[in-house]
């Protein structure tokens, strides 16, 4: 009976939603108190009701319950536990359902978390996030139900995917969803600020440390499935403009101009309209990603779903979302205004200029993704746009904001005398071009491409040490520790966020720039050079898993005679779905990676084997975890937990319902 279960709590929690949002909105129009405060027990019974479900589809699967057709299609009794809990998400049935775990999480979070904000406020957000919710829960009774029984049941499941029997399924998913569904919150505080005509400091206040969160769990969610892809595919890639890739990327681009946007509004009290366009822009950006996934509209590696049912209600879901979202902007933003005005050169108007790029570069991102899809289905042709028509369009786009980064912080609000700029920067400039012409002289290959990269990276690093000296030594404290703790914990998240931009663009440029690629016939007893790193391959031996049997290898890495590593890269045959996977070797190291994965067996002594210097590789995911920390200073910044009381002191003042 526990699918049964799940199901009913499934149908009792779309009534929970539905009671979310239309009493808390209804209750904003009409100023009622009583239907306002349902939001909180809604979002509440919503949230238990689904991570109930959730708990019941995990336990048909670690039971190996195959009379659920989801469970005997993407489990099996050999799976290890761990990856019987993960296939409960691996499928598009249990990952729509973990989607929509999310969303309640998010919601009940806020609803938590709004006690500060004024009370229609607080009904209008969890409204709208409620009437998200009740789309989603509709898209899994009616579309992509998990609990369909199998009668009678399969003797045996037909097992999870081979590539998704990885650690990184476990956690990939979760952490990128967090991310995804997260940018709701900044959505419907965006149409809850429209609503109540209310677009002020104070509502980007509220919504920035939701924002920054939800940014900070997107990024650690693609770094940690762009590592996932580099060890498990087997040909060292961390990156292949996959159309899954990149719907996760555009939210991200545009959601890293929304919190900048935030920000100005936050100080500066202008970019209103901008940024609740960028809100609705980004949340439905997320959609569009579930579609790209969901529908089968593609073909990928990530790709779940064939069902075109699937694809078309997600597709009335997004033009509802962004159709009835992008009308109340247009009927609510003139009446917003434009904000406090600035100069052509100051630092909103590099904020600005950032935004646009970013901007830009999602449309460019997104014409790559979608333009095949509209020629096939037009029947106009089939054609692949791959990696050279991304990197020709999107780093022209990356360069001049890159450069913004480093001007930006040190510029004033308002206005910003060219002279006054020149000055702060000139010695930042002058590390970074120096740097960036000795660092390939000394590593032995100079080209301008080179040079950029390079160029870019020292300059984020100078300029930000630039600006936290001159506001160190602007304070008036007296000691160091007191200098350091007159500035937000939101301005040494900036820096160390364009920092880790920094540290990323200098991992790129390095292993685009230095990587070593072989890919040779060897057998037992040959050594490959690759680089100044010598591969001796000793042997071959079976190897055998849970459910899985292969070969492996075993090569010893030696550097001028010094041994280095020893790597044992396997080949592995999933006797269930009749797939050979390969399992590739890696020692990695701050400075490089050293990657060997075996190919195609020639004869029983020699093999395909494909032996890779990755310089700096791991730079490219220390940077992502380094820009999510800055975030983690962002969210923790004081201002936002002192100001709570004030809100809430304000929230239950009298006439404090009536205040949007």
């Amino acid at each position: 009976m526990i699918p049964e279960l799940g199901q009913l709590a499934l149908v009792l929690a779309l009534v929970a939603a539905l009671v979310l949002g239309v009493m808390p909105l209804v209750g904003a129009y009409r100023n009622d108190a009583a239907l306002m405060r349902q939001a909180g027990p809604a979002a509440m019974a919503q949230f238990l009701l689904i991570a109930f479900a959730f708990g019941c589809l995990v336990a048909s699967f670690v039971a190996n319950d195959f009379s659920v057709v989801n469970v005997a299609t993407n489990s099996n009794s050999k799976l290890p536990v761990q990856y019987r809990v993960a296939a409960s998400w691996g499928s598009h049935e249990g990952s729509i359902l973990l989607w929509t775990l999310v969303m309640a999480v998010w919601t009940v979070a806020v609803a938590l978390k709004s006690r500060h904000l004024p009370r229609v406020l607080a009904a209008r957000v969890l409204g709208v996030m409620g009437l998200v919710n009740v789309g989603l829960l509709l898209f899994v009774l009616f579309t992509s139900n998990p609990f369909v029984r199998l009668l009678p049941g399969a003797p045996e499941g037909r097992d999870l995917n081979p590539l998704l029997q990885d650690p990184g399924m476990v956690f990939h998913p979760p952490i990128l969803y967090v991310g995804y569904v997260g940018f709701s919150v900044a959505f419907a505080f965006a149409l809850a600020a429209l609503m109540g005509g209310r677009l002020d400091a104070a509502w980007a206040r509220w919504s920035r440390p939701w924002t920054t969160a939800a940014w900070c769990f997107l990024t650690c969610g693609i770094a940690l499935g762009s590592f996932w892809a580099y060890y498990e595919l087997g040909w060292g890639g961390w990156w292949f403009w996959d159309p899954v890739e990149n719907a996760s990327f555009m939210p991200w681009l545009t959601g890293t101009a929304l919190i900048h946007s935030l920000a100005v509004t936050e100080k500066r009290g202008t970019f209103k309209s901008w940024t609740v366009l960028l809100a609705i822009m980004t949340f439905s950006l997320s959609l569009l990603g579930t579609f790209l996934v969901r529908s089968g509209v593609i073909t990928s590696v990530h790709a779940f779903a064939t069902d075109p049912a699937r694809g078309v209600f997600i597709l009335i879901f997004l033009a509802l979302v962004i159709g009835i979202s992008l009308t109340i902007f247009a009927a609510r933003a003139p009446r917003v205004g434009l904000g406090a005005s600035f100069s052509l050169v100051s630092r909103e108007s590099m904020l600005l200029g950032n935004n646009i790029l970013l901007v830009v570069a999602m449309a460019a991102v997104l014409l790559g993704t979608l333009y095949p899809l509209v020629l096939d289905v037009l029947d106009a042709g089939k054609i692949s746009v791959g990696p050279p028509y991304f990197d020709a369009v999107f780093y022209p786009l990356l360069a001049p904001a890159l450069f913004l980064m480093g001007v930006a912080p040190l510029a004033r609000w308002q206005q910003a005398p060219i002279p006054e700029l020149a000055q702060r920067l000139k010695w930042a400039f002058a590390i970074a071009l120096i740097g960036s012409i000795v660092t390939p002289l000394v590593l032995g290959d100079w080209s301008l491409l080179k040079v950029s990269g390079f160029l870019f990276a020292f300059w984020i690093v100078a300029a930000s040490a630039t600006a936290i000296v001159m506001r160190l030594k602007a304070a008036p404290q007296r000691t160091l520790w007191a200098k350091l703790g007159s500035n937000s914990a939101s301005y040494y998240g900036m820096h160390v966020a364009h920092i880790g931009i920094a540290a990323f663009v200098f991992g790129v440029t390095m292993v685009k720039s230095y990587d070593v690629e072989k890919d040779v016939r060897v057998g037992i007893g040959d050594s490959v050079v690759a680089g100044a790193y010598k591969f001796d391959f000793k042997s071959v031996g079976d190897v055998r898993g849970p459910n899985y049997s292969g070969m492996s290898g075993r090569f010893e890495v030696t550097r001028d005679g010094k041994p280095v590593a020893q790597m044992q890269p396997e080949k592995r045959f999933y006797s269930t779905t009749k797939q050979t996977m390969t399992e590739a070797a890696i020692d990695h190291g701050l400075s490089r990676d050293l990657y060997v994965s075996l190919g195609n067996e020639i004869d029983s002594k020699t093999w395909e084997v494909r032996v890779q210097v990755k310089p700096f590789i791991n730079w490219i995911w220390i940077g992502c975890l380094i820009m999510a920390l800055g975030g983690v200073f962002a969210i923790a910044d004081r201002r936002y937990h002192l100001r709570r009381k004030t809100a809430a002191a304000t929230a239950h003042a009298p006439g404090a319902a009536t205040a949007t």
